[in-house]
């Protein structure tokens, strides 16, 4: 059943209300509750379903400003449930506003399932696994006029905000709930957009990105140009992109590695996951996800095409069958196994690498794990209520030791009091806690760790090394780790936090610390700083004691991020400082040494 979008009310102070406008009429149903301010963008009011979409009107005929958005309702369709709708901004055409820097030609607003409107917190990521984004968020937080009324718009390039409520509500509350400021004199043209020539709007550099999302054909040029260059600006070498012998993007490969991936049903995040490793695949893995932290894709992304690059060549060699099982579920930690399997097959050089791709994704389908992007997420779910009412670090190990107890098949994935029964021993919490730092020289680690609340001993090799004479002397570098893993066996001993300051650039480097951990039986957190090689080399010029350039170098060379999964969890640090990301946390939660960590979203 097609619906139109309802007349949304105009705040009280509202300048560019006209005589036709509906006007709110108290604001009874925002006073109280959290609201979202999100930008109002100048388009034209759009509905997609499943299966057509319209504009305002029901019976909105053809114009070509909605031939673009015809194209993708009919590529993100199928993954819109039936009764449900979509409403939004076409943007394709220019109205009286000029955009120059658009993520997509739509925007989404809401989500209906049939007269209820989804909150705002499930609104955002299923837009975005269709590839749909939202509008800017202005502001959130406990309705508050006077700070309404503060907000401050470039009127010049921003037409208005919408206020409504962050929780769902019915078609029946909308007028109650939703509510809108407009400035004055907004249509400044004397033709009607509709009867002009049309204008279309500019594409911002994420737009690749965002096309990718919603099922595009990947411009692996226009990809490439769009993680180019992020913040720090680190450039796209020649050799980074999957390139033919005249330099060109190799852009049947490209093809290949996304249709994989839409046979596998991915969308959103995933599928760009996959092409963008598909495209980046013959960078340093490090190297891409420090690039892409810092610029449009984000953190989340980015430590996912990393572990992507990383893992794929995996599948494409022998493996014992006796551990196979148990090695895909540790992969599954990392990275989605459908887009996996999707790009190693893509990528495969020659038959017998095809043939050993084919035969692990008979395992991971026999197994379960090929159907849902995070085939361990119900499990987790199923956890979290029994273990709701344990300190955040205990009910993390929990998680972590449930899921080894289902990789190596001592609990199935349907069974929550088989999970919950494998996990008691660890329930109390009474175990040691080891954060260990990963990342080259001037990343940052030091600042993050010495800023975690809840440490009892912190030991970095960099203050061993002090004590001896000289922070830079590397030449008893044997006998300072000697003495800084004694320590850590001591501080584990007695219980509490502990952090290991030290590079840890691969996993020979992080294993020594964590066999210690292993035998004191601590949850180990991984701290995973990421930050690209332009910003590294300008901090290292600047800092109290820098390392030479050429160990700085070499470091970069060497540097292998521990994948999700090889730590109980995994925290990712970008060049700010803070944690943009996480791994392995049964729950959302507050970052702290000695307690939680919870899933962050970019």
């Amino acid at each position: 059943m097609r619906t139109h979008y309802p007349r949304t009310p105009h705040l009280p102070w509202s300048p560019g209300a006209s005589a036709d406008d509906v006007r709110a009429v108290g604001l009874a149903g925002l006073i109280g509750r959290e609201v979202v301010i999100t930008e109002k963008l100048d388009g034209e009011n759009t509905t997609l379903y499943a299966d057509g979409l319209h504009a305002r009107s029901l019976d909105s005929g053809h114009h070509p400003s909605r031939a673009w958005v015809k194209g993708l309702q009919g590529r993100i369709g199928p993954g819109i449930p039936a009764g449900w709708r979509v409403c939004g901004e076409n943007l394709y055409a220019r109205h009286s506003i000029p955009y120059e820097d658009l993520d997509s030609w739509f925007y989404g607003f809401s989500v209906w399932d049939g007269e209820h409107c989804l909150d705002w917190d499930r609104t955002v990521p299923f837009l975005r696994s269709l590839g749909v984004p939202a509008p800017r968020v202005l502001w959130r937080g406990t309705f508050d006029e006077r700070a309404l009324r503060r907000l401050k718009l470039d009127t010049a390039r921003q037409e208005g905000y919408v206020v409504r409520t962050a929780a769902g509500f019915a078609r029946a509350d909308f007028g109650r709930c939703v509510a809108k400021w407009v400035r004055g004199g907004h249509v400044q043209t004397d033709t009607h957009w509709m009867y002009a020539q049309v204008v279309p709007n500019g594409l911002g550099p994420a737009a690749p990105l965002w096309a990718v999302r919603s099922g595009a054909e990947p411009d692996a040029a226009a990809l490439t140009a769009a993680v180019g260059a992020s913040a720090d600006g680190d450039a796209v070498a020649d050799t980074d992109a999957d390139t033919d012998v005249d330099g060109n993007v190799d852009v049947d490969v490209v093809a290949e590695a996304a249709a994989r991936i839409d046979a596998a049903g991915r969308t959103g995040d995933d599928r760009l996951a996959g092409v963008l490793a598909a495209v980046l695949r013959r960078a340093p893995r490090a190297r891409v996800a420090a690039r892409l932290a810092a610029g449009p894709a984000g953190m989340g992304l980015a430590r996912r095409v990393g572990d992507l690059l990383g893992l794929y060549p995996y599948l494409q060699r022998p493996f014992p069958d006796a551990d196979r099982r148990a090695g895909l579920v540790r992969m599954a930690a990392a990275a989605d196994l459908g887009v996996l399997h999707a790009l190693a097959g893509a990528l495969a050089d020659g038959p017998e690498a095809r043939e050993y791709v084919e035969w692990s994704a008979l395992w991971a389908e026999e197994a379960g794990l090929l159907g849902s992007p995070d085939p361990l997420e119900s499990l987790r779910a199923a956890l979290r209520e029994p273990l709701a009412g344990l300190d955040a670090a205990a009910a993390d190990r929990c998680w972590a030791e449930a899921r080894r107890a289902f990789a190596h098949g001592r609990i199935s994935g349907s069974s929550v009091e088989e999970a919950v029964a494998a996990t008691w021993q660890w329930r109390d919490g009474s175990f040691p806690r080891l954060v260990q730092l990963c990342g080259p020289s001037g990343s940052g680690k030091s600042t993050f760790g010495r800023g975690l609340s809840g440490v009892d001993t912190y030991i970095g090799l960099d203050d061993l090394r002090t004590a001896r004479g000289s922070r830079t002397d590397q030449r008893a570098n044997a006998e300072v780790l000697g003495e800084g893993l004694e320590r850590l066996e001591a501080a584990l001993a007695r219980g509490g936090t502990v952090v290991w300051d030290a590079t840890s650039l691969t996993d020979q480097q992080r294993g020594l610390a964590g066999s210690v951990a292993r035998r004191r039986d601590a949850l180990v957190t991984h701290a995973v700083v990421l930050v690209g090689e332009a910003e590294l080399v300008r901090r290292n010029g600047v800092r109290p004691h820098p390392v030479p350039p050429q160990v700085l170098t070499s470091q970069l060379h060497r540097f292998s991020p521990p994948y999700a999964g090889r730590a109980h969890r995994t925290w990712y640090i970008g060049a700010g400082g803070d944690v943009e990301d996480t791994a392995g946390a049964l729950a959302p939660g507050t970052v702290t040494a000695g307690g939680g960590g919870g899933d962050a979203h970019q």
